[in-house]
C-alpha cells in the first residue's frame, strides 16, 4: 500500500500577525511546528504499513522552511518526504492549495490512500482534504476515528458525526481526514531525529507537478481575504465579590436574578 500523508507547518504560537497589504499571516521569525491534527495522520499512515506494507510519503506544501515539517515527519518513520514550493504557489487559498497537492500526488504516481488531519489549527476550514479529494476524483470519508480492516481494493472505517459514527466501506484509492481519537502519535527517538537533519528532502515546483497556473497561487483562488477588522471591545464591567463562599453564593446569585430582570 502506497500512503501519501499531506502535513501543515503552522505557527507555534497565537501571537500573529496579519500582513495589512497581502492580508495573509505574517509567518517569518515565528517559531513553527507540524499542524497537531497531522501528526495523528502520520501515525496512522505508518501503522497501515505496519499492519500492510509499503510505503508512507509525507508531502507538504509552503516556503522552503517548511521542510523542517518533513523532517519531524521522517523522524516519526516516514520512508521520503516531497515538498511543493514554489513563489507561484504564495496566495493560494485552500481550494488553489488542494489542487497543487492533488498535482502532487498524481505525481509520486500508484497512490493507494492520501491521509490528512481534519484541519490545520491556523485556519481551521477542514478544506485542504475534502478538495484533494474533489481535484483527484476519488471516494473521501472525513473524521476517521478508526480503520477496521484493509483489502486490496477497499477499506472499512468508522468516522464520526454529530449523532455517533458512520461504519462505512469505501473504494481505493481514497482520501482520508483523521480525528485525534484514532491513534496517539509515537515520540521519536533521537537517533531517528538525527538521521532525518541529514536525510534529503525533494522539493517539487509548479512545472514538476504540471499544476496550470491559472489554477495556483492568487489567480487560482477563487476566495480573497479584502478586509480584516478586530473584533470590538467587550463592554460591562467586572464584579468582585468578597465574604465567604456561602455569603457570596447568594450575592451572586442575587446579582444575576438582577441583571435577568434588566
Amino acid at each position: 500500500m502506497k500512503i501519501v500523508v499531506c502535513i501543515k507547518q503552522v505557527p507555534a504560537t497565537h501571537e500573529v500577525s496579519i500582513d495589512p497589504e497581502t492580508k495573509r499571516l505574517k509567518r517569518e521569525s515565528v517559531e513553527a511546528e507540524v499542524n497537531p491534527f497531522d501528526l495523528y495522520a502520520i501515525e496512522e499512515g505508518l501503522r497501515l504499513r505496519e499492519r500492510f506494507g509499503g510505503e508512507v510519503v509525507a508531502l507538504s506544501m509552503g516556503p522552503p522552511q517548511a521542510q523542517w515539517a518533513l523532517r519531524e515527519a521522517l523522524s516519526m518513520g516516514v520512508d521520503r518526504g516531497l515538498l511543493l514550493s514554489d513563489k507561484a504557489f504564495a496566495g493560494s487559498d485552500t481550494w488553489a492549495t488542494s489542487y497543487a497537492l492533488a498535482r502532487a500526488v498524481e505525481t509520486v504516481g500508484a497512490v493507494d490512500l492520501v491521509l490528512c488531519g481534519k484541519q490545520a489549527i491556523d485556519g481551521d476550514t477542514a478544506q485542504v482534504g475534502p478538495g484533494i479529494a474533489a481535484h483527484l476524483g476519488w471516494p473521501q470519508a472525513t473524521y476517521v476515528s478508526h480503520v477496521q480492516d484493509a483489502g486490496a481494493k477497499h477499506l472499512t472505517v468508522t468516522r464520526m458525526n454529530e449523532d455517533g459514527h458512520d461504519v462505512v466501506q469505501i473504494d481505493l484509492p481514497a482520501v482520508l481526514t483523521v480525528v485525534k481519537d484514532i491513534n496517539t502519535p509515537r515520540v521519536p527517538k533521537l537517533r531517528d531525529c538525527r538521521t532525518a537533519l541529514r536525510a534529503e528532502v525533494a522539493v517539487l515546483t509548479a512545472d514538476a507537478v504540471r499544476a496550470e497556473p491559472a489554477r495556483i497561487g492568487l489567480d487560482g483562488s477563487p476566495t480573497r481575504v479584502v478586509k480584516i477588522n478586530p473584533p470590538p471591545p467587550r463592554g460591562g464591567k467586572t464584579l468582585v465579590l468578597d465574604g465567604s463562599p456561602a455569603e457570596t453564593a447568594r450575592r451572586l446569585v442575587h446579582e444575576l436574578r438582577m441583571k435577568s430582570l434588566v
